[in-house]
Order: structure tokens, then C-alpha cells, then sequence
């Protein structure tokens, strides 16, 4: 193959330069005065680089070696692309196969003779200078795609993306060598994480603890990255993770004091072992939670003062559910909600690092839903650094029965993501691994995955027996030497430590350990004490001032409704929008849609931020909303908002994907993190927040008592009965009244413009304070437009929230009335249209009077009501949803206490069903007409009852 052996006058030159150079010689032959003095005198010595001449023609002996050179470029590509299967990545099982096929040369009918004869450059444009042939190229590329870390990137389509990558890997820029003062400290820290476990096993026999052993590299990895967030200059890395070595990270990586975790093993939160130094804050609720649930705050110093927060957040068993809570958490870091309009968001303030199971981040569908956020507008943070703590196993679950993929990581190939496959048994790669996912995150603003990939070395916890189903892999397992030891054995034999010096630093470590445990014994003799619901929360929300004057009612309702002239409104909604100019004449009234919008801008000018999120949020499921206008010929979107005079702070508002678990858990941690702002979630549907169960009964309903994690978070979810079916009348309302207690959220029902518009800066003006606490709002449908909604303006600029109303029109004489009608929502309304239709002496032995706030319940403001009536005979509540749902079950015990003794409490309403609603109009109809007509309906002697 003589015709590759080049000018050997050129040979110091070849190389990737050698691009360059043909262009300036072609530049040199038409003007030998424009190049450089240097490259001149080179052409004149040398001549010309070797090109191959245009007119030299393939003969049948060239045509083989063309051949050649095409089956040298597929070899490559399969080692790129098929490397990962041959990888030495499983640190106690082989799972190669046959995939070396894939890489050998005699595969593509290859020789190494045959690779040696063919120039480097010709089958690899980018390649490292040092390779001369396509043999050298060959051992260079197997050794990278093959050794302890293993790559996929085949799934990524942007071409500067993968350039980089595959540049990065290639030309020996991910270099795992370190330095052997750096290797010590490595071993010291392995030692740290090795003996702390250690510790815990023989010292708290059988008590789970979730161990980190077989995936120790875990904690020197975050210790890296945590370095780079200093020297990067990043203010916060936010931390989600499940149970499996969370312990270790919150003592190694957290700093949380042995002190505090031993104390807790003994059952006693001992929370005055918290060092006053401020910077390892961790908070409690008043009942608790398991240690290895619990989260934890650090600040770390850099060398240039610079400081950085490290935060893993709390979390429960449901594993994956933190991932869209740690998620909003760092977007909430990132922006800045000073600002008017949209907050102004950097990226570069905050990431986040989500560390997963193998088995639930392809088993937990909130982990796609969580991707998918990663690149939406509303949603992105500049790029996570996704790990997976792999150990192939799940509870007790082979992973071979447990997903449908190769790897636990390729649900993200789906989103390209680029992924790393690394041995945890091979601590200087892992270190190497973690530096080239930051720069990518860095550089790209993109998710990057790394799954590393270790072992279990106990059960799932330390009470489970693994031998019991996977016998043959625990053998294995059992021999298997731990990482500090292999590693120390590692430096030890490369002269970087004595054995001696490394046994004392081990040993040195476990005995710090012990004398920790012996004075703690000492000390936490005493009584365990029941922590008692804070004084904040237990009485409840203070009363506030919702009101707003009526000028600038006007003064925001003249201003929302500008604006520019070149903006082509569709004309139907500019009918609609337009009639809003009169909503504060006399005899008008401002309807549920302009009330929100009043709201928000009110809110707004007294310096609260908003962030609103929903499927539809921006018109509105039931186009009502129209907080953004869209050009009806450009699609340019105009929000009056952001253009509002008496704004002092941020709007954010954005259509959601459409998932309900992810997005709620993502608004959740955004008002975790931003307790300045009113964050608002809204359902598509009521209904549909069933989806999102996990978030509300682990997180917002509990997630105060359980972590001391304070939530100022709104849930507006459309709720009410209008004939459309099971899955479009009930946000299960029964659901949240059934986890209410201690005062943990505001559960309300609301029927008219006014109570929404107050009740929402209620939520607003309070969620700075320490009585801060959900509000789940059932949101009307048919209420939005219905006339009986609409309130006249000056409820709005006196008065407040009420969490009792009393219908007009009933119970104008107290000593007539026979008849107490309760209720809550959409039939109250109901039940005021037939009002109407009656007589005044129909309805004067009865009075209505609706619950707008169902918890807490207003006691007081009943049993004053209840005296008001001296001849009352009876007490009906009045509920469209079936008797087992709604609120029913919930109030029947409370009105039980607060009625008299000679009074009982009937129900009148659909009976128990197992489906919500009827899916018949027609029949829905009849039951609707039957329920407002029995409640109405007095005879004489109770026979109602």
C-alpha cells in the first residue's frame, strides 16, 4: 500500500493541521506575498504538501484498499457506538456477552497488518496527533470506549453537542489521573465512608440504614462537584435523593454531626447536638420523620471567601417523587422576581444533582415526567447532573425482571441526554467522570446522566436477607473486597502509601467514631419529649386586610385592558375583554375571570411575585382567563400584566405539559424555596389532581409536621357538578378534608368574585409569615360566567374573606325560621336560582348559609348563627356529590358538636357511590333539580327528616 506513504519531507507535519495547511498553500499559489514569512520559506524548502493528484485513477488494486479504509471507518464506529458492551463497568459480574465481536478487526475482515499500512487521518479526521496509523488509532479508541467507563452518546442529534463529546473522550481531555496527594485524601475519605457504615452495622445491629457499601464512590463524587460549584462561582447545588446511602451524605457531604445521627438510632432527636454555628441548620417538624428521610443545609467557604449552599432536600419513600420538588427548588434559586414581568432567570446561580434508584428511575414514571421538564421554558434550570446509584438490584428484584431495557439508564436516551456508565469500583475514574458531566452541564445548559455502577453488599435494608433470592450474586458479593480496602491495596502497591500509614489512618478514623457514641451515651439519658404544634400554626391565619381602594381597582382595570395598537386581538375575545371597562358602574358586577385578574395585579403592586402554572393557565381551561393575548396573525403573545403601572414585582405564568404529578411537585418546591412569592398550581380538571396524589399526601399535606418545610403553595382545581361525567365534576374534595389536621392547609369552596379575589390575597399577604400554609381552592366551572358569581366593586374595596356567607332573601325573620340549610360550592348557587323562584313566604321558615372555607372549619361563626334561629328545628346539609365523597363525612362530625343537644344534622344529596358522577346528562339533571328541591322543602313536624 505504497500509494498512502507520503512526501517524507511532510511527515513532522502530518496531523490535524494538515487542513490548514493545504488552505494557506492554496492561498500561497495566488499571492506568495500574503502568507505569513514563515509559512513562505516552509513552501519554498518543502514544495508542496502531498495532495494526490486529481487525474490518478482507482486501478483494481487500489479499489481493495478503498475497501480497507471503509471497513477501518465501520470498526471505529462500532467501537464508538457498540464500546459500552465490552466495558469492564459491573465491578462483580461480567455482562460483556459476545459484544467483543463487535470490536474486532477480524470482524470487519481486518488485519493489524492492514490497519498499520493506513494513515491515521484517513479514517479519523479528529484525530489526536500522537496516532500515526489506524492501529495505533484502533488500541487508542477500544482503550477509551472499553476500559472502566463507557459512554452512549449515539443519541444525541445536535452535531455541536456531539462533536464535543466525542472530542472530549477522544482526544484524552478526560483524564482520570490524579495526583498522589490527591489519592491520599481520596483513601481518606473512603476510609470516612467505609467506617462509618461499618460503625452503624455492629453498633445499631438489625436497625435500617439503607447502606452506601458497594456505591461508596458516591460521596467523594459530590465532594468533586461540590468543589467545582465553588470555584465556578454557583451560589446553591440543590440535592435529591432516595434512602440508599443518603445517611453517609448527610454525614460526609451534609457535615450533619455523628452526634445527631447516632442520637437519632437511639430514638431521640436530640436536636441541641446542632453545632451554633448557623451553617448545618436542620429543621424538624413537630412530628418527625425517619433519619434517613431527613434533608440538610451546608455552606462551604471556598478559598477566595466565596460560599456556596449544598442542599439535600427531604424526602419520603416514594423515591423519585423528590425529583420535580428539587427541580422547583432550583429554579426558585435562579430567578430573580424583583423584576417586572417575567422573573429574569440565571442559570448560572443554581443546579441541581438527582441521584436515583436503578430500579425505579425506569420503573417511576414521574422520572420521564421530570425529563421532560428539563428543556420547557417555564420548567428549565440550566441542566441537571442526574446519577444513578446502581446495584442491579431492586427491593429484591433482578433487574433482568424489572425494566425492558439494557441499562437502568436509557429512559434518557429518550430526551437526549448524554450517558456514562462508570465502574464504582474504580475511584479515579469515577472522580474523572464527574468533572466532564459539570463542564458538559456547564457548557450546554443540558441534563447529563451518569450511572454508576456498583453493588449491594446487604439486603435492601440491614433486616433483609438477599441470599434468600439471589444466592449465586451474594456469594460473589461476599468475597468481594470493599473499596477503601482495594483502593488502599491499589496505592500501597504503587508506592504512593505505606501499609502501616494507611492501617492508621483507617483505624485512627473508626476510633473517632467510638469516643463520639461513648460521650453521646453519656448525655442522652433523657426522657423523650413529644414536640408540640407550633404556636404559628396552631392558631391559625391572622386576620389581614385584603382590601383595595377603588381607585386603583379602576386605575389596574383602565390599564390591563391596553394594549398596543399593532397587537390583532382575536375580535371575539376583544368583544369579551372590552366589557370589562364598565365592571365598576353602578349595577354592573366584575365576574370570576376580571376578580383573578384584579388580584394578581393588586398582589403585584404590593411587591408580591406570582408564578402561576397549568395546563391552560394562560386563557384558561374554560377560556376565561386571558391573562395572554396572542396576535391573531403573528401568534405574538402580550401579557397586560407585565405591562402594568402599579406592578412592583414579577409575573411568571406558563402553560404546563401535560402532567399533573411532576408539575405539582415542581410549583411545590418552588414555593418551598421562594416564600416571597404566591405560587399557584391549576388542575385541568379538578379531577385530575388525582394524578398527583403522591406530592399532596407525602409533601404538601405532611410535609410541615414531618420536616418543619413550610409551604405557602395554591392549588386551584375546577370542581363541580354539570353533567360531564365521572372524570369532570369532583376534585375529590373528601381527599384533602380527610388529611386535614393541625391546621396543615386552607381547604375552601368559594362561590363568588369577591370571596376568590380576597381569599387569594389573604394567601398572598401571609406567605411571608410563620402561619404561611397551602390553600386548596375548588374553582367553579359554569360559576365562572354565571351572573350569581359576580360581585359589585365595592366588595371588593371593603369587607374581606368570609368563611361563612348567608344567602339573601332566606331567614329574614329569625323566629320564623324552621329550617337551617348548609352548604358548600356550585349547589349553593343552585339553591340561590331557585330561591328566586320562590315565594317569600316558601321561604320564610327557611335560611341558607354557605361554607366558603371548609378547614378550618368556622365553628364560632356557625354556633353565633345557629343562636340567631330560636325555633329551629332541624339542620339538612345540602351536597351535590354522592354521600362517601365531598364533604359530608368530614363536616357531619364537626356540626355534631356544634349543634344543640335537641337538634340533629340530616343529609340531603346523592347517596354512596363508587363512581363520582353519572355520565348521563339527562339523569345528572334530574338528580340536581331533586336535591335543590328536597332542601327547600319544609313540612310541617319534620316529616323531611
Amino acid at each position: 500500500m505504497n500509494r498512502f506513504n507520503k512526501n517524507s519531507k511532510w511527515d513532522e507535519f502530518y496531523g490535524p493541521n494538515m487542513g490548514y495547511l493545504y488552505d494557506v498553500y492554496e492561498q500561497y499559489q495566488e499571492d506568495p506575498e500574503s502568507v505569513d514569512e514563515s509559512m513562505k520559506k516552509l513552501f519554498e524548502e518543502l514544495g508542496a504538501p502531498p495532495f494526490r493528484e486529481p487525474s490518478e485513477q482507482p486501478t483494481a488494486t487500489n479499489v481493495d484498499d478503498i475497501q480497507k479504509i471503509i471497513s477501518t471507518m465501520k470498526l471505529f464506529q462500532s467501537i464508538r457506538v457498540s464500546g459500552h458492551l465490552a466495558a469492564s463497568i459491573y465491578p462483580v459480574e461480567n455482562k460483556s456477552g459476545d459484544s467483543y465481536k463487535l470490536l474486532d478487526p477480524a470482524h470487519f475482515n481486518l488485519t493489524k497488518e492492514d490497519l498499520v499500512q493506513i494513515p491515521a487521518e484517513y479514517v479519523w479526521e479528529d484525530k489526536p496527533y500522537f496516532l500515526k496509523n489506524s492501529w495505533e488509532a484502533y488500541l487508542h479508541l477500544k482503550n477509551v470506549y472499553t476500559k472502566s467507563i463507557a459512554y452512549e452518546f449515539g443519541h444525541i442529534h445536535a452535531e455541536e453537542e456531539k462533536k464535543w463529546l466525542d472530542q472530549y473522550v477522544e482526544q484524552n481531555r478526560l483524564s482520570t489521573a490524579i495526583s498522589n496527594s490527591e489519592k491520599i485524601a481520596l483513601l481518606e475519605r473512603l476510609f470516612q465512608v467505609d467506617n462509618f457504615e461499618k460503625f452503624l452495622h455492629k453498633t445499631f445491629v438489625g436497625q435500617k440504614r439503607f447502606s452506601i457499601e458497594g456505591i461508596d464512590m458516591l460521596v467523594p463524587m459530590l465532594d468533586k462537584l461540590i468543589q467545582a460549584g465553588i470555584e465556578d462561582g454557583t451560589e446553591n447545588i440543590m440535592i435529591g435523593m432516595a434512602h440508599r446511602g443518603r445517611l453517609n451524605v448527610l454525614a460526609h457531604v451534609l457535615e450533619k454531626p455523628y452526634e445527631l445521627i447516632f442520637s437519632e438510632f437511639h430514638h431521640s432527636p436530640n436536636k441541641e447536638l446542632i453545632p451554633s454555628e448557623g451553617s448545618r441548620g436542620i429543621n424538624y417538624g413537630w412530628s418527625g420523620d425517619v433519619k434517613y428521610h431527613l434533608g440538610a443545609n451546608r455552606k462551604v467557604k471556598g478559598e477566595k471567601n466565596n460560599t456556596i449552599h449544598v442542599s439535600l432536600a427531604n424526602n419520603p419513600s416514594h423515591l423519585e417523587f423528590v425529583n420535580p420538588v428539587v427541580q422547583g427548588v432550583t429554579r426558585a434559586s435562579q430567578d430573580n422576581r424583583k423584576t417586572t414581568g417575567f422573573p429574569d432567570h440565571n442559570k448560572e446561580a443554581s443546579f441541581s444533582v438527582l441521584i436515583h434508584g436503578d430500579a425505579a428511575f425506569p420503573g417511576e414514571g414521574v422520572v420521564a415526567e421530570t425529563l421532560n421538564l428539563s428543556r420547557l421554558k417555564g420548567y428549565e434550570t440550566g441542566g441537571t447532573i442526574h446519577i444513578i446509584a446502581n446495584n442491579l438490584l431492586g427491593f429484591t428484584t433482578n433487574y433482568t425482571d424489572s425494566r425492558s431495557t439494557k441499562y437502568a439508564s436509557d429512559l434518557a436516551k429518550g430526551f437526549e441526554i448524554p450517558i456514562i456508565h462508570v465502574n464504582a469500583d474504580d475511584p479515579e475514574s469515577c472522580l474523572a467522570v464527574m468533572i466532564f458531566a459539570n463542564r458538559y452541564r456547564k457548557k450546554f445548559k443540558k441534563d447529563i446522566l451518569i450511572d454508576l455502577i456498583g453493588y449491594r453488599r446487604y439486603g435492601h435494608n440491614e433486616m433483609d436477607d438477599p441470599n434468600v433470592t439471589q444466592p449465586k450474586l451474594y456469594e460473589i458479593i461476599n468475597k468481594h473486597p470493599r473499596i477503601a480496602k482495594k483502593y488502599a491495596s491499589q496505592l500501597i502497591s504503587e508506592n504512593v502509601i505505606s501499609e502501616n500509614v494507611a492501617k492508621e489512618k483507617e483505624e485512627a478514623h473508626m476510633k473517632q467514631l467510638q469516643k463520639i457514641f461513648d460521650d453521646l451515651k453519656v448525655k442522652d439519658e433523657t426522657d423523650f419529649k413529644k414536640s408540640a404544634v407550633p404556636k404559628a400554626v396552631a392558631e391559625g391565619i391572622p386576620k389581614v386586610d385584603t382590601t383595595v381602594s377603588e381607585r386603583l381597582l379602576k386605575s389596574m382595570n383602565t390599564n390591563l385592558l391596553k394594549w398596543p395598537e399593532t397587537l390583532n386581538v382575536y375580535p371575539k375575545l376583544e368583544k369579551i375583554l372590552k366589557k370589562r371597562e364598565n365592571a365598576f358602574d353602578e349595577g354592573s358586577k366584575v365576574d370570576w375571570a376580571l376578580a383573578e385578574t384584579l388580584s394578581f395585579g393588586s398582589i403585584l403592586s404590593d411587591g408580591v411575585p406570582i408564578r402561576l402554572t397549568g395546563q391552560d393557565s394562560e386563557r384558561g381551561t374554560f377560556a376565561h382567563r386571558h391573562l395572554v393575548l396572542n396576535d391573531q396573525d403573528t401568534n405574538e403573545k402580550y401579557i397586560p400584566l407585565h405591562h402594568l403601572p402599579e406592578a412592583n414585582a414579577s409575573f411568571a405564568i406558563h402553560n404546563s405539559p401535560l402532567s399533573e404529578v411532576a408539575v405539582l411537585g415542581y410549583e411545590y418546591g418552588y414555593s418551598v424555596q421562594a416564600p416571597d412569592a404566591l405560587v399557584m398550581w391549576e388542575a385541568q380538571f379538578g379531577d385530575f389532581v388525582n394524578v398527583a396524589q403522591v406530592i399532596i399526601d407525602q409533601f404538601i399535606s405532611s410535609g410541615r409536621a414531618k420536616w418543619g418545610q413550610k409551604s405557602s403553595l395554591v392549588m386551584l382545581l375546577p370542581h363541580g357538578y354539570e353533567g360531564q361525567g365521572p372524570e369532570h365534576s369532583s376534585a375529590r374534595m373528601e381527599r384533602f378534608l380527610q388529611a386535614a389536621a393541625e391546621n396543615n392547609w386552607t381547604v375552601a369552596n368559594v362561590t363568588s368574585a369577591a370571596q376568590y379575589f380576597h381569599i387569594l390575597r389573604r394567601q398572598a399577604m401571609t406567605s411571608r409569615m410563620e402561619e404561611a400554609r397551602p390553600l386548596i381552592i375548588m374553582t367553579p366551572k359554569s360559576l365562572l360566567r354565571h351572573p350569581k358569581s359576580g360581585s359589585v366593586g365595592s366588595e371588593f374595596s371593603s369587607g374581606g374573606f368570609k368563611s361563612l356567607l348567608e344567602q339573601e332573601g332566606t331567614g329574614s325573620t329569625p323566629e320564623k325560621v324552621k329550617r337551617l340549610v348548609l352548604c358548600s360550592g356550585k349547589v349553593a348557587v343552585d339553591l340561590a336560582t331557585k330561591v328566586d323562584e320562590m315565594s317569600s313566604v316558601e321561604l320564610e321558615s327557611v335560611h341558607i348559609a354557605r361554607i366558603e372555607q371548609l378547614y378550618p372549619f368556622p365553628r364560632v361563626e356557625l354556633e353565633k348563627l345557629i343562636k340567631r334561629f330560636p325555633n329551629l328545628d332541624e339542620v339538612v346539609w345540602v351536597q351535590e356529590e354522592p354521600k362517601n365523597m365531598g364533604s359530608w363525612l368530614f363536616v357531619q362530625s364537626i356540626l355534631s358538636e356544634v349543634l344543640p343537644e335537641d337538634l340533629t344534622i340530616d343529609y340531603i344529596g346523592r347517596p354512596d357511590r363508587s363512581s363520582p358522577a353519572t355520565g348521563d346528562p339527562q339523569v345528572h339533571k334530574q338528580e340536581q333539580a331533586w336535591i335543590v328541591e328536597k332542601a327547600l322543602t319544609v313540612h310541617k313536624g319534620g316529616e323531611n327528616r
